[in-house]
């Protein structure tokens, strides 16, 4: 930079010299003493792509500014230009002098502008993921900084992958068709991958070679069958962290002197490594004596009794640190709970004798933090208030850990954001004793579009839903708000349609508002409906024709089909046959606050109208009937995410029923020649289901979870001669008839055919009053993005239904297994496929067990 400048210096005191021999007035008398002139002018020349007036305001000089010629004012403007990094040429010189007026000419070359990046020896998923890290925009100036922490970049990105010896050639090439601007050439030779050759431990007695190669996560060597699912590859990150594993590893058992002695790699021509790591183990040591000091808010035994470690266990640093503060009940996490956000506890070794440790437990508590402002940011498309009625942290509250995370679940059930990025950040103020909380939130997409189509004994059904799950009705006439629909307030709306033109026909309109009256977390729930079926010629089916063709439109047929290898004639409308139903239903939700405020409480009063015509698939074929009933569910739900679930439990107890009219009727209903039209005028019954669902993650990342399920149904009645043909559940399959079949519950079961495990009864109708189910499902994310949710499962089904009570088994049970995956699209919702092999045969249906697909479209098992 020295040696610039004087150059610079002496180009100043030629360009003056030169200037004045070219002048005739005024006569400029120059001996080589700096000189003081004011800034009359600053010219900016050169081939430019920015402003010459933001160009000059760069040099710091001004006009009307005194300098001296020669002088450090000079200097310093050509220093300033270069620190931007932006000038490949710098020079500054003077036009002409007046008298005491100096008009400067400054000369930029700009450096060439980015025409576009071109890669070589990369995979397009490998550009994808370098092009946005490199920083390096079209249009943008090409410096050499920036190229050389891109070539730095690319090199270390690969390392990272195992690459070690990627090589990296970046060439500046001009672009002949735009003048200051150049492509760059970027070629990558990633070379071979470097592998894990030899792993081998020395000094170790606590743990086998066999154990401490299980602790090395991400390094292992090739060509062992146990490592066959594990990375070979040795990336020097990985290496290190394997390394703290090792010791943290021995210090849960207790040798909390354990440390890498020393460490070799040496490499092979064979592009692989050799890894020598020597151990000292040092002594295993044991608790001892636990004492607690600078706690006022709780006594020491109460702390030792949440600490749950005793005297004499093994010292464990790991288990020390989680019951300290990890745990959702550690000891920090009392004061955290309690406002206490500026408190701490140092766990302090003060006595080591042989092999035992005492500890102090060094508590600092500090003043108890108020909650100051809750500020919201991220919610583009819903309400604040619809985000704000669902914090439990307001202002002038204390902090409460608890609360904060109960916040970030609350806030991921309402499915308007992307629950994985769900991030509040604590904003604390000690001085004042106060706190601030800043929800980042990241909106998702959320409505629904259902366009599906099946084919399946011998018809096609379509289906048209729409489900927006953030509606506001309150906007429906504000012609502002419809882009292209009014949303914002969380009610859900929903539409849906679905025909074959010609045999079927089903409508349904449903709202729901989460917060009804906006104060308190109330929901009142609305839906419509009706279907028309018409018959087709006895001919086709043999038995029930909900229980055979494809998986998503269940009533026309399943995989396979039917009860065996049967010719089926082609389909024809029989109009003498029909169902219809109409229905309409309103529902009131409460959240309660006891047992604790996990529970909710549901109460739906539905009206059906049922018009059947020699429907002979039903206890009742012909006439019409209503069924008034009324719902009662108690349920609990504390899952963490309504998509991917790592934790919680969802339970649900519920009742359904009618009036008793048997009780207050005195008709004979034993009559058998009473006709159905009278017997079921009003039908009767009582419902009771149970479902019960707990998550469990079984890895420390929380991605490998484990599901268990437990359900069950009972279908009774008032009068043994007034048995309810309808709401009867309907058990195998994908459990779901695909379109809207009122007057029967499906219940899936994997591995089995559609309703191929529902009895029936001595007339051919399906009568399934009883039912239970069991399942147990492995799931792992293969993607948790806000754009798609996608994960695989393992899983065991057992389950199966009965006509009565006293034929009840609960382990005469239909057993399977499968594998498959879901996929969450927010514009469509939960879909998904499943393989499933059905253990056991089914008596009288032959082809229902054995292998089976499943699709499934807006449901989960």
């Amino acid at each position: 930079m020295l040696e610039r400048s004087f150059v610079l210096y002496l180009l100043t005191i030629l360009s003056f010299i030169g200037i004045k021999a070219q002048e005739s007035t005024p006569e400029i008398s120059y001996s080589g003493k700096p000189q003081n002139y004011i800034i009359a002018d600053i010219k900016v020349t050169g081939d430019l792509n920015n402003d010459p007036k933001i160009l000059a305001n760069l040099s710091g000089l001004k006009v009307g500014q005194e300098i001296q010629v020669p002088g450090e004012d000079i200097s310093d403007a050509i220093d300033k230009y270069w620190e931007y990094g932006l000038f490949s040429d710098i020079k500054i010189s003077a036009d002409k002098i007046e008298g005491n007026k100096i008009y400067l000419n400054i000369y930029l070359q700009e450096r060439p502008r980015l025409t576009d990046i071109n890669f070589s020896g990369l995979k397009k998923s490998e550009i994808d993921d370098i092009s946005g890290k490199i920083s390096m925009m079209r249009g943008s100036q090409v410096t050499p900084y920036l190229v050389d922490r891109a070539e730095k970049y690319i090199k270390q990105h690969f390392v990272d992958k195992g690459f070690f010896n990627t090589e990296v050639s970046i060439v500046q090439r001009d672009d002949a068709d735009t003048p200051n601007h150049v492509y760059l050439d970027i070629t990558v030779d990633k070379k071979d991958k470097v592998k894990v050759n030899s792993l081998e431990f020395y000094g170790n007695d606590v743990f086998s070679d066999y154990k401490l190669n299980r602790f090395m996560k991400k390094t292992n060597e090739k060509g062992k069958i146990l490592n066959f699912f594990r990375t070979k590859k040795f990336v020097s990150e990985e290496y290190e962290n394997d390394l703290k594993t090792v010791i943290e590893k021995y210090n849960e058992e207790g040798y909390r002197d354990a440390y890498i002695e020393y460490d070799s790699i040496s490499r092979n021509s064979d592009n692989t490594v050799d890894i020598k790591i020597g151990l000292s183990e040092g002594s295993k040591y044991y608790f001892g004596d636990i004492s607690w000091v600078g706690n006022t808010v709780y006594p020491g035994p109460y702390l030792s009794e949440k600490l749950r470690i005793k005297k004499g266990d093994v010292f464990n640093q790991t288990l020390l640190d989680e019951r300290l503060f990890i745990d959702d009940d550690a000891v920090h996490n009392l004061y955290m709970n309690d406002g206490y956000l500026f408190s701490n506890i140092e766990p302090v070794d003060i006595k080591i004798y042989n092999d035992t440790v005492d500890l102090e437990m060094r508590v600092y508590e500090g003043q108890q933090a108020t909650i100051d402002e809750v500020i919201i940011k991220g919610n583009t498309k819903t309400h604040e208030h619809v985000v704000r009625r669902e914090l439990r942290t307001k202002p002038g509250e204390l902090f409460d850990k608890s609360e904060l995370i109960r916040t970030v679940r609350e806030l991921s059930q309402l499915g308007h954001f992307d629950p994985e990025n769900i991030n509040p950040v604590p904003i604390p103020d000690p001085e004042k004793g106060t706190v601030d909380l800043e929800y980042n939130l990241v909106e998702k997409a959320n409505d629904q579009i259902e366009l599906s189509g099946g084919w399946g004994g011998g018809m096609f059904v379509g289906s048209l839903g729409l489900k927006f799950t953030n509606f506001s009705v309150r906007n429906i006439f504000n012609k502002e708000a419809w882009r292209p629909l009014p949303t914002g307030d969380g009610q859900t709306l929903s539409l849906r349609a679905q025909t074959n033109g010609k045999y079927y026909q089903s409508y349904s309109f449903s709202f729901t508002e989460p917060w009804l009256g906006g104060r308190k977390p109330n929901s009142l729930s609305v839906s419509v409906y009706h279907s028309i079926q018409t018959g087709t010629n006895s001919s086709y089916y043999y038995g029930n024709p909900y229980s055979s063709g494809m998986g998503s439109y269940g009533g026309y047929g399943g995989y396979g089909g039917g009860y065996g290898n049967y010719y089926q004639p082609p389909m024809e409308e029989d109009p003498d046959e029909h169902m219809k139903v109409t229905g309409l239903s309103v529902g009131f939700g409460k959240r309660l606050s006891w047992p604790d405020d996990f529970f909710q409480f549901y109460t739906q009063a539905s009206y059906q109208r049922y018009d059947l015509k020699n429907w002979v698939y039903f206890l009742m074929e012909n006439g019409n009937s209503n069924n008034l009933n009324f719902k009662v569910m108690l349920s609990r739900n504390s899952i963490d995410n309504p998509l991917y679930t790592r934790h919680g439990s969802n339970f649900s107890l519920g009742l359904e029923f009618t009036p008793p009219y048997s009780y207050f009727d005195d008709q004979d209903f034993s009559d058998p020649d009473m006709p159905d039209s009278e017997r079921y005028k009003w039908v009767e019954y009582h419902k009771w289901t149970f479902k019960g669902n707990v998550f469990k993650p079984l890895d420390n990342a929380s991605k490998l979870v484990l599901m268990t399920k437990v359900e069950g149904g009972f279908l009774g009645y008032f009068d043994e001669n007034r048995k309810s043909p309808f709401e009867k559940f309907v058990l195998g399959g994908d459990g779901m008839s695909g379109y809207s079949y009122y007057g029967s519950e499906t219940i899936g079961l994997r591995g089995y055919e559609n309703a191929s495990l529902t009895p029936y009864n001595e007339e051919g109708r399906q009568d399934g009053n009883i039912y239970n189910k069991l399942a147990l499902e492995m799931r792992y994310p293969l993607t948790l993005q806000p754009s798609a949710t996608v994960y695989g499962l393992l899983f065991a089904e057992a389950g199966n239904s009965w006509s009565d009570f006293r034929d009840y088994n609960p382990f005469g049970l239909k057993r399977s297994a499968g594998v498959g995956v879901r996929i969450f699209l927010p514009i469509f919702g939960l879909m998904g496929i499943d393989w499933a092999y059905g253990f056991d045969e089914v008596p009288g249906r032959p082809n229902a067990s054995g292998s089976n697909f499943h699709f499934v479209i807006g449901q989960n098992f």
